[in-house]
């Protein structure tokens, strides 16, 4: 099975800055013969408060001809307690309402797909919990399949065992859970997005995938991560191992967030980074 994973589109109606790159993404997706798009998260410029970018890009989505799946992004549905938009009930039911569930599991021949909502974890609330005993039963009843997560936010930047990194990856007691079930349920793939950073590693038996966005990269913004800067998706085929090809495509502009940040994001100096991520 071939998998076409896309991750930060960034696409809107009204803030059109990344839209240019959807048409080129879309005619390389249809010569790719993927038998599945998976999109992983910030599909959106601001569908966390703006209902219009979900339902524009939704439309864009349905014009892949293959099937699609999606799990949010941070902008999408919202981030952690205390930011410029936490994820609460009314985020939530707008992105089930418009764009689907936020976490789902998928069955093909041997391989059981699994997408989270990475955006619940780390709030210690019903919704996280609620998400924990659902992936815990869709896991023990896989059946012998073999296994491949999709998520926005990756599990760790530097390292499997590092510190809480705020906005950047999954938070430590949450992401502990995650790698007692990566080792007990034979999870072969564990692919994210979130970073606008391409890299490609492993942890104990499980291959990690950072999707590059088709939309932009960061210059001088952030720090340097692992990886490499590049816009792009990510072509996985799925049988009896795993192999995941990291593509770099030419036709995408390779737009630089730091150049139109005051104009996408508009808000404090303080979270202009996190708001670009």
């Amino acid at each position: 099975m071939k998998i076409v994973q896309i991750t930060d589109t960034h696409l809107s109606p009204n803030k059109t800055h990344f839209n240019g790159n959807w048409e080129p993404l879309l005619d390389w997706i249809f010569q790719t013969g993927a038998d599945l798009v998976i999109h992983t998260g910030d599909l959106t410029v601001d569908g966390a408060d703006q209902e219009d970018d979900i339902t524009f890009s939704m439309d864009l989505m349905r014009q892949l001809s293959m099937p699609v799946l999606i799990v949010p992004g941070n902008h999408d549905v919202g981030h952690l307690p205390g930011s410029d938009q936490p994820v609460d009930a009314a985020r939530l039911e707008r992105w089930r309402r418009l764009a689907g569930p936020d976490y789902w599991v998928s069955d093909h021949g041997n391989w059981r797909l699994i997408g989270l909502n990475s955006l619940l974890l780390g709030h210690g609330d019903t919704e996280e919990a609620a998400q924990f005993t659902w992936l815990e039963e869709v896991l023990a009843a896989r059946d012998g399949r073999r296994v491949a997560i999709f998520t926005h936010k990756p599990l760790f930047v530097d390292d499997a065992h590092e510190g809480d990194t705020g906005y950047w990856s999954i938070r430590p007691a949450p992401r502990q859970r995650l790698y007692d079930l990566l080792a007990a349920h034979d999870v072969a793939l564990f692919a994210s997005g979130h970073l606008h950073w391409a890299w490609k590693g492993t942890l104990e038996n499980t291959a990690l995938v950072w999707g590059p966005s088709s939309a932009f990269i960061i210059d001088k913004l952030e720090r340097e991560m692992p990886g490499e800067r590049v816009v792009g998706a990510v072509i996985h085929t799925l049988g009896e191992e795993v192999m995941s090809e990291i593509v770099a495509l030419p036709a995408l502009t390779p737009h630089y967030i730091d150049e139109v940040i005051d104009e996408v994001y508009p808000r404090s100096a303080s979270s202009q980074v996190e708001a670009a991520q």
